[in-house]
């Protein structure tokens, strides 16, 4: 145990990593939200600092829940990967999910990503996990044969998508859109129809 440690509590342990404000926010974003370099991160939406971020980042690094190399499509970028340790975390935050919508006002697109993982339940979690050691540990680490279908990656985005303002707003707009043209055909056609 570390000499800075509280106690050996698994709570306390882990609160030790996890207890502050953001960090558990940067793992969230790097799992949910793909992001993988340090101005996706910082562009998060509780707009972390990025005094605070390069924190975190040093810290979660330094626990061994991210690695960091260099990004080969640009030398000034850093490229962020979980590790294993990082990916197992996915039930924890499934959990949290789930009780965060059953006691919070949860904003809709945050929950219907939510729905997704709740209704899945542990194997969907599992799938996630592998999609996860895919991205960021290598095809290798697959404990699962890759599934056929839509990926987790991709339900959980579209389910996040269907739900943000814009793109209901933008969806009905389209439709009413769709719904117009529709009329004016049919009001053209029948202009052009003998009386």
């Amino acid at each position: 145990m570390h000499n800075d440690m509280r106690s050996g509590c698994p709570v306390n342990l882990s609160l030790e990593i996890f207890g502050d404000r953001w960090t558990l926010l940067v793992v969230r974003d790097i799992i949910f939200g793909g992001a993988r370099h340090y101005r996706e991160l910082l562009n998060g939406p509780e707009r972390i600092s990025s005094n605070i971020l390069a924190d975190r980042l040093a810290t979660l690094v330094g626990r061994g829940l991210l690695t960091k190399a260099d990004d080969p499509s640009h030398k000034q970028k850093i490229t962020y990967s979980l590790t294993e340790e990082a990916i197992e975390l996915v039930p924890v935050l499934a959990q949290l999910i789930a009780w965060g919508m059953r006691h919070l006002p949860v904003a809709d697109e945050y929950a219907a990503r939510g729905e997704v993982l709740v209704a899945g339940g542990p194997p969907l979690w599992e799938a996630f996990m592998d999609e996860l050691r895919e991205t960021h540990l290598g095809p290798a680490a697959r404990r699962q044969p890759p599934p056929t279908g839509r990926t987790v990656t991709a339900q959980l985005q579209a389910a996040y998508e269907s739900a943000l303002p814009y793109q209901s707003t933008h969806r009905q707009r389209q439709l009413g859109n769709k719904h117009k043209l529709h009329r004016r055909n049919e009001e053209s056609h029948e202009n052009r129809q003998p009386r």
